[in-house]
Parts: structure tokens; sequence; C-alpha cells
């Protein structure tokens, strides 16, 4: 499906003519980087490295102060 381009595409092409077509520059220096490296440096990683133990830390210790809370109330009900 052909559109008519925009007076705003029509700069962006006169605007980047010279390049639009060009080949992407390859480095005499340095060998391309293999796939899986090169993904690598996009995979995720704890940023803040402990924050999950210390996460479970403190809701674990929540649930025995809520516990034990439970626990005293049960003696004051006596």
């Amino acid at each position: 499906m052909d559109h008519e381009l925009t007076e705003k595409e029509k700069l962006t092409i006169k605007k980047y003519s010279d390049i639009i077509d060009a080949q992407r520059p390859v480095s005499l220096k340095h060998p391309a980087m293999d796939k899986m490296k090169r993904a690598a440096q996009f995979s995720p990683f704890a940023a803040l490295t402990g924050y999950e133990d210390t996460v479970e830390s403190a809701r674990d210790h929540f649930v025995k102060d809520l516990e034990l809370f439970g626990e005293h109330m049960e003696n004051i009900d006596d």
C-alpha cells in the first residue's frame, strides 16, 4: 500500500540524501564482535546486588514479629 510522502518526510529524505544509501562503516582496527558477545551487552543484570536478600530478610522479620504479636494478643485475651 503506497502512501504519499508528507512534506516533513520529503525534507528528511532531502536532508539525509547523501547518507541514506551509504554502507555501514567497517572498522579496520577492530574486528566485528560476535553476536553472542554483542547480545550479552544488553542482557539484564542485577543493579542492586543483595536487594532480593534484603527484602526477603525484612519480610521474614515482619512475619516473625506478626506471629509474636498474635501470640501476645492471645495472652492478653486470656
